[in-house]
């Protein structure tokens, strides 16, 4: 199955995000974890996290981008799992069999953006709109698994 990874391009995650994940970490697009949120009330790192985060389910810190990569069936267990406890821990989910649906959800969520072939990177923009948050994802294919040749910005090393 696909999933989300993390990747760091460069330091800047480390920056701009309170935490900032590690690379190689399962991540899910996290939106979530704003719903709460009063969206005038977000500044600082945590706006950057709400605009362009994915939230990485090893220490629940921040990511600009993900690369699609090949999961296993115990690591996604261990991801749903994780979350559900991170549920529980942060968002206030009452117990476990009340977290672990909506963990599930998220993470089945996460498969199905790895639409795109194993590699890809992905950035993710948010919002809120008038029917409330929004995501749009920017897909960037790279040309093989060195993902050293990618640039973002600039000029192309072409």
């Amino acid at each position: 199955m696909k999933f989300l990874r993390t990747i760091r391009l460069d330091a800047s995650d480390t920056e701009v995000y309170e935490p900032a994940a590690e690379p190689g970490e399962w991540a899910v697009p996290g939106s979530f974890s704003f719903l709460a949120d009063d969206p005038g009330s977000l500044s600082g790192k945590r706006l950057q996290a709400f605009r362009s985060g994915f939230l990485g389910t090893g220490s629940f810190g921040w990511s600009s981008l993900v690369e699609i990569s090949e999961i296993d069936d115990d690591a996604y267990q261990q991801v749903i799992d994780t979350l559900a406890r991170h549920l529980m821990d942060t968002h206030g989910a009452p117990h476990i069999a009340a977290a672990l649906p909506v963990a599930g959800e998220e993470a089945d969520y996460a498969s199905t953006i790895c639409e795109y072939p194993l590699h890809t990177i992905l950035a993710i923009e948010r919002d809120f709109g008038p029917d409330g948050l929004t995501e749009r994802l920017k897909v960037i294919r790279p040309r093989a698994d060195d993902h050293a040749a990618v640039k973002l910005w600039g000029p192309s090393r072409d």
